[in-house]
């Protein structure tokens, strides 16, 4: 179970910190709420399955880096 709710979270965390400064960035800090709302959700939309589908390799990847 951990390897789905960990990139549930993750995901949401990171869509969330991105998308907001991808949307502040092009259209500055006034009345962009809403729009910054709708963009997170859809980055998230995306950002949740495609983490489940490459954590296996970031952790081979992890694995091959560090040494335990």
């Amino acid at each position: 179970m951990h390897g789905v709710v960990m990139p549930f979270f993750l995901s949401m965390f990171m869509t969330l910190i991105v998308s907001a400064i991808s949307t502040v960035h092009a259209l500055g800090i006034h009345g962009v709420f809403r729009i910054w709302l709708v963009s997170w959700l859809f980055s998230w939309a995306i950002a949740f399955p495609a983490l489940l589908l490459v954590l296996p390799l970031v952790k081979k990847c992890v694995q091959f880096v560090v040494e335990e």
